[in-house]
């Protein structure tokens, strides 16, 4: 019986091992973290018995479980959901127009945020008694998810309705960095004066919008966070579901704040390929790069730049999400070296000027044509930088 004890146990043991084993991965240890949705005992109580309106997408869930389905389970009477860009299941391009809609498993309706208007009509929210906000954010000022955010406290305080923000951590959440937006260069791809990375939760972004009267009319919302449990701005956090059709990976996702700048150029990004936003290049650039890729019309991007021409460039594919995550700072080197042997075959920027708007600066641009180093580039932004790590430090929730 001991000897059959022993062997139970060695058994065990191995199990154990193996678990622990299989738990390992290449990224910082942290504490179990834990989403404002996830904390159901903070906020089921102020629900019960109100008429809620969603602001939700695809990754608006607890664990498997999207927070529509959770709370209907819960008997909240949830009586309509809001769309954000790329829609309530995010599978739509960037900036593709959606109409209002009904979702087919719930019967609820949807109303777009990203297709007539960006903002919640009285109409929209005459029967709401309390709005809730849960997006999974990138923390990147051009990301519009924030935009959104700020047109639904916009439309909370005009019609006197309560917002209540399900905080979620920033995937690059860890530093701070780029141009912090002149107002004369707002847009929906540019909604407040913070720099382009900001180093803030969405909702820690509420609060700053909130206390600094950001709103229209110097607006204040009846605001109130469920903050994130066990977080901090120096974690790493991975993704489990992709933010936007073209954000695919946590690669993708860290990358994102550099090389998004490129969306203002004629270089392509990758977009119409398996891999965007892990890859650049341009038809100009052959014989430079070694690397190339042909992009073809997918689900994601249905006219992508360069469609059907191949472009040769650069793959960040040999950086892993580690290294990016630990890099804390922009990284512009091929924004240069892509500029000079484009700029001899055709135009670099864009004449739309999408490129200002995503730098909130015209500042950027011409810096770049004017030859400007990448240390003189920076250097020019760190006293507006300076004053907003002072102005952020009010308003953090994780220290």
């Amino acid at each position: 019986m001991t000897h059959l004890k022993n062997i139970l146990f060695f058994f065990f043991c191995v199990g154990l091992l193996q678990c622990k084993s299989a738990k390992k991965t290449q990224y910082p240890t942290v504490n179990e973290i834990r989403t404002g949705a996830e904390r159901t005992e903070l906020y089921l109580t102020k629900l019960k018995g109100k008429s809620v309106g969603l602001v939700v997408n695809q990754t608006s869930v607890i664990g498997e479980t999207h927070l529509v389905d959770y709370l209907i389970s819960t008997k909240i009477n949830v009586k309509k959901i809001f769309a954000p860009e790329h829609g309530f299941r995010g599978e739509l391009p960037a900036g593709e127009k959606i109409d209002d809609s009904k979702d087919s498993k719930t019967g609820l309706p949807v109303i777009s945020l990203h297709g007539n208007k960006f903002k919640p009509t009285e109409a929209d929210l005459k029967d709401i008694d309390v709005l809730v906000f849960d997006i999974q954010d990138v923390g990147v000022r051009f990301y519009t998810y924030i935009s959104t955010l700020t047109y639904v406290m916009e439309a909370c305080a005009e019609n006197n309705k309560k917002l209540i923000v399900f905080d979620r951590p920033n995937p690059n959440g860890n530093y701070i960095d780029g141009p912090v937006l002149d107002t004369q260069f707002r847009s929906f791809v540019g909604i407040a004066p913070i720099p382009v990375v900001h180093g803030l939760t969405i909702g820690e972004f509420a609060l700053m919008t909130n206390g600094e009267q950001w709103l229209q009319n110097q607006l204040k919302c009846d605001l109130e966070i469920i903050p994130c449990g066990n977080y901090q701005h120096s974690d790493y956090y991975e993704l489990k579901i992709p933010p936007s059709p073209n954000l695919k990976t946590m690669r993708a996702i860290l990358l994102y704040p550099s090389i998004c700048f490129f969306e203002g150029t004629s270089v392509s990004l990758g977009r119409g390929t398996s891999t965007p936003f892990e890859i650049a290049g341009h038809p100009a650039l052959k014989g430079k790069y070694s690397y190339t890729f042909k992009p073809e019309p997918n689900k994601a991007s249905g006219n992508p730049t360069h469609n059907g021409k191949d472009c040769y460039g650069i793959s960040f594919s040999s950086k892993s999400p580690k290294e990016l995550f630990e890099r804390k700072r922009l990284d512009f080197q091929y924004l240069f070296e892509f500029y000079r042997p484009i700029i001899q075959k055709e135009p670099y920027f864009l004449k739309n000027n999408f490129f200002d708007r995503l730098a909130g600066t015209d500042k950027f641009r011409k810096a770049i044509i004017g030859g400007k180093t990448e240390g003189e580039i920076r250097k020019s932004w760190e006293p507006d930088l300076e004053k907003y790590k002072i102005l952020r430090s009010k308003y953090l929730l994780y220290p």
